[in-house]
């Protein structure tokens, strides 16, 4: 395993694009254009990272990344150094596509310090499962950490951990978004919670307005259902909607707007079809299915979902900024309200896993790799 590099790494000129492959010019590049032609520098903060995935800014404008492989946990400071890993992180099922995830902070962190970590969580028989919990971060240490949710049921497999942690506007609740583990039908049954978003306080308590509390045989955490693999949800300032961008099969990656007890159709229908060919009826032949915003085939495979609202990109502002795995970059949405009318693409030559603003109104990125990377995107003045 590679120990993490305690250096900033600047990254060379700009070659020309002409007869150069974007990953070639992309490994040593400064200054990157999207697709509708804006002109971006790109800096590497610090590399040898395994495979981070989650990243959140502390209040002092320090950062907290998770790596997945290692189930460790660390701070990198404003002068990009980085911590040794932080004690009192939860063990880990390292397997796959499980580990360390997602990172949040409480909305009131600076009163309270609570952390959220969300992990594949080891269970009996060589199962696992997706769990959420939280401690309070105390200088290098996370202290009494405890799990407030634990996915039910547990399941063999490597697959489909996907997840993230996102509080509502005003704090009072915590939502979750969790992948069906690659076991479809699951994502229809309402007493599991593979394939749903869930709604719980900050506490894990379950609030009692939630649309399935108390039914039988209905598991009360359920916000929404019928979903794949989430890996990027956040919420709209502008219209205080919840949107999160779901991995399709072979094709169909999804944006979907979340209603409280809708059922977004998985498995029954997708804009995707099956590894093996076969065909998935499309989302609009089951009107009782809530269906996309948008999709995308060719897929993107989004991971990290970030409402840019800082003020470097200021033709940016309210922009949906999407990290995209095999699209290798950054998809850029624009809106009107809650309908898309733009997009535009980021090429970064890497699969990116999260994306986030810093307080300065740049973006940063990691990287899913195993010499994985932090890079920030700002404005060319």
């Amino acid at each position: 395993m590679k120990k993490p590099k305690h250096v900033t790494v600047a990254l060379g000129t700009l070659a020309l694009l002409i007869c150069i492959s974007p990953a070639a010019v992309l490994a040593q590049a400064e200054t990157v254009r999207t697709k509708k032609g804006t002109q971006v520098k790109i800096e590497n903060l610090i590399g040898g990272l395994n495979h981070p995935w989650g990243m959140a800014f502390l209040p002092d404008g320090r950062l907290l990344i998770t790596e997945r492989n290692t189930g460790r946990l660390y701070i990198l400071d404003r002068d990009k150094s980085l911590s040794k890993p932080l004690k009192g992180v939860p063990e880990v099922w390292a397997r796959g596509q499980g580990g360390l995830m997602d990172v949040a902070l409480d909305p009131n962190f600076e009163a309270n310090k609570y952390i959220y970590l969300s992990y594949a969580k080891p269970a009996e028989g060589g199962k696992a499962t997706t769990a959420l919990g939280r401690g309070k971060l105390v200088d290098s240490r996370i202290e009494n950490f405890k799990d407030i949710f634990v996915q039910k049921p547990t399941v063999d497999g490597s697959k489909h951990f996907g997840n993230r942690i996102e509080f509502s506007p005003d704090g009072q609740y915590l939502f979750f978004a969790l992948g069906e583990r690659f076991q479809f039908d699951p994502a229809q049954d309402l007493s599991s919670h593979l394939g749903k978003v869930i709604r719980i306080h900050p506490d894990g308590s379950v609030p009692k307005d939630n649309p399935f509390a108390g039914q039988e045989n209905s598991a009360d955490e359920i916000w929404s259902y019928g979903h794949r693999n989430i890996e990027a949800m956040a919420f709209q300032p502008e219209t205080g909607a919840l949107w999160v961008v779901e991995m399709g099969p072979m094709g169909g990656d999804e944006l979907n707007k979340i209603e409280k007890g809708a059922n977004y159709g998985w498995p029954v229908v997708s804009w995707g079809d099956h590894y093996d060919g076969g065909k998935i009826p499309d989302p609009p032949t089951r009107p009782e299915f809530a269906d996309a915003a948008t999709h995308w085939n060719p897929v993107i495979s989004p991971s990290g979902l970030n409402f840019y609202e800082g003020d470097m990109f200021p033709d940016w502002k309210h922009n949906a900024l999407i990290g995209g795995l095999s699209s290798k970059g950054v998809v850029r949405l624009v809106f009107d309200g809650t309908k898309v009318k733009e997009e535009d693409r980021l090429p970064l030559s890497a699969r990116i896993r999260d994306v986030a603003t810093a307080p300065d109104g740049s973006i940063y990125v990691l990287t899913d790799e195993g010499d994985g990377k932090v890079w920030r995107i700002s404005a060319i003045k």
